[in-house]
C-alpha cells in the first residue's frame, strides 16, 4: 500500500522485519517444544530468541535472491547466525516442517494482530457516532427514499442505526479474528508424519493460537476468505454513511458538512470550493478494498494439498486491505469529530415540502374515521399532488377539499401536522440500539 494511506503502527504489522519476526516465532516455539526429547540447551534457545528480535529483513533477502525462496532464505540466515553459539538449535531448526508450516502460522498472528487494531478502531468510532446521536436525538430533518422526502426523522436517530451498524462491523471482527486464529505444524501433505499432534498443540498453545483441526499443507483458505469479507462489510458501512454525508453536504441540501480546515483549499480554479474530499476518498477506498474480495474466494479452490496461486494474492490483498481499512476508520472518526451539523438548515428544508411529509398521518386519521382506505389514499394523493403543482402548503389543499373535511375537522388536522408525534418511540429506539 502507497504511503498515503499507511498508519504506523498497522503497517508495522506487515512489514518485513515483523513478518520474518512472526516465522521466526514460530521456529523458536517448535525448538522449545523439542527441547527435551531432542537435548537442545536452553541456553541455545535464548540465543535464538535473541535473533528473533534482531532485524533479519536484509540478510534474508540477500540469499532469498540466489535461493528463490523465502523460507529457506530465513533458515539459512539465522543459521549463520547461530552456527556458532548454538549448533543443536541449528541442526533442528525448522525440523519436520514445510514451508506453509511457519508462512501460515506467522500469517495468523500477523492478522490476529491486525485484527485487534481495527477492533479498536471501529470502537472508537462506535463511541464518536453514539455521542453525536445522543446530541441530535431530536434533531428533526427529512427522512429520504428515493432520494425524495419521505417522512420525518431525526438526525440522532439516522445516526443510531450507523452505531448499530458499526457494532455488527465489530461483532464480525472478534469473530474471524478467532476464525483466523489457527496454525499448522503437520507438514507437507497434513498428516503429521514427521511431528506428533501434540507437539503442534504445544506450539499454537505458546503463540496464543488454536491447532488446525484438519489441515493439507496449508490451513484451508475458507477461514482467510471469512476474514475478508468482514473487512469489506466494514468498508462498505463506512462507504455507506461517507456517501449519506456527501448527498447532505450538497449546496442546495447543505444539511451537513465534513470539516473543513482554515487552510484548505477546495479547488486551484474556485476558491469558493468546500468539497466533501474526504468523504468522497473514504468512497474510493471502499470501492478498492471490495475490489480485492473475488481474489480471496478464489482462494479457497486450491489444488489438491495445495498449490501456491494463494501466496501472490495474499502477499498484496491482505496487507493492504487491512492497512485502508485501518486507514479508513482513523479518516471517518476525524470526520465525526469534526463534522458541521446544521439543525436550522434540516429543519427548512424539512419544511420544503410544503407539509407533504405528513400524508400517511392523514390517510390513517381517515381511516380511523371510517373511511376505507383505498378512498381515502385516492383523496389524500389527490390533495397532495394538488400541493405538488401550484407549491401551496398541503395543510392548505386538505382543509380546501370538502371530502377530507367531511371527516378531519381542524383538530385532527392540527394533530396528524404534529411533529412530535413522530418521536414517540424514539427512546424505545434509543434503547434497542443500546444509546439511551
Amino acid at each position: 500500500m502507497i504511503e498515503r494511506y499507511q498508519r504506523p503502527e498497522m503497517a508495522a504489522v506487515w512489514d518485513d522485519e515483523s513478518r520474518i519476526r512472526r516465522m521466526l516465532e514460530v521456529e523458536a516455539a517448535l525448538l522449545e517444544s523439542l527441547a527435551g526429547p531432542k537435548r537442545i540447551p536452553a541456553r541455545e534457545i535464548r540465543a535464538l530468541r535473541e535473533v528473533v528480535n534482531r532485524p533479519l529483513a536484509a540478510a534474508v533477502k540477500a540469499k532469498e535472491a540466489r535461493s528463490s525462496h523465502d523460507v529457506v532464505a530465513l533458515v539459512e540466515a539465522v543459521s549463520e547466525a547461530l552456527s556458532r553459539k548454538a549448533p543443536a538449535a541449528v541442526r533442528y531448526l525448522h525440523y519436520g516442517l514445510t514451508s506453509s508450516d511457519v508462512l501460515d502460522t506467522a500469517l495468523a498472528m500477523q492478522l490476529r494482530d491486525a485484527s485487534d487494531l481495527l477492533i479498536r478502531g471501529v470502537e472508537r468510532v462506535i463511541g464518536l457516532v453514539s455521542r453525536l446521536a445522543a446530541r441530535h436525538r431530536l434533531t428533526w430533518m427529512a427522512g429520504r427514499t428515493h432520494g425524495v422526502h419521505a417522512e420525518p426523522i431525526t438526525f440522532g436517530f439516522k445516526l443510531a442505526g450507523w452505531a448499530c451498524e458499526l457494532r455488527r462491523d465489530m461483532e464480525r471482527l472478534r469473530r474471524v479474528r478467532e476464525v483466523v486464529s489457527f496454525g499448522k505444524l503437520s507438514g507437507a501433505v497434513g498428516l503429521y508424519a514427521h511431528l506428533a499432534p501434540v507437539i503442534e498443540e504445544k506450539v499454537c498453545r505458546k503463540l496464543k493460537l488454536k491447532p488446525e483441526p484438519v489441515s493439507t499443507q496449508v490451513v484451508p483458505r475458507d477461514r482467510h476468505a471469512e476474514y475478508f469479507h468482514a473487512l469489506a462489510l466494514s468498508a462498505c458501512s463506512i462507504e455507506r454513511f461517507a456517501t449519506e454525508i456527501r448527498h447532505l453536504q450538497r449546496t442546495e441540501v447543505l444539511e451537513l458538512e465534513e470539516p473543513f480546515g482554515s487552510g484548505q483549499k477546495g479547488s486551484s480554479a474556485m476558491p469558493h470550493k468546500r468539497n466533501p474530499v474526504l468523504c468522497e476518498n473514504l468512497c474510493g477506498l471502499a470501492r478498492l478494498l471490495r475490489s480485492y474480495e473475488t481474489a480471496m474466494l478464489e482462494d479457497v479452490a486450491l489444488w489438491h494439498e495445495r498449490d501456491i496461486s494463494h501466496s501472490s494474492v495474499e502477499r498484496v490483498v491482505l496487507p493492504d486491505a487491512t492497512i485502508l481499512l485501518d486507514f479508513m476508520l482513523e479518516r471517518f472518526a476525524r470526520i465525526i469529530k469534526g463534522l458541521n451539523v446544521y439543525p436550522e438548515r434540516m429543519r427548512e428544508n424539512l419544511d420544503r415540502s410544503l407539509g407533504l411529509v405528513f400524508s400517511q398521518k392523514v390517510l390513517l386519521s381517515l381511516i380511523d374515521k371510517g373511511l376505507g382506505r383505498v378512498k381515502a389514499y385516492s383523496w389524500v394523493q389527490r390533495c397532495a399532488m394538488k400541493a405538488w403543482k401550484t407549491r401551496l402548503p398541503f395543510r392548505q389543499t386538505l382543509e380546501a377539499d370538502p371530502d377530507i373535511r367531511r371527516f378531519l375537522s381542524e383538530k385532527d388536522i392540527d394533530a396528524c401536522f404534529d411533529l412530535a408525534a413522530y418521536g414517540k418511540s424514539l427512546d424505545a429506539i434509543f434503547r434497542r440500539a443500546e444509546l439511551a
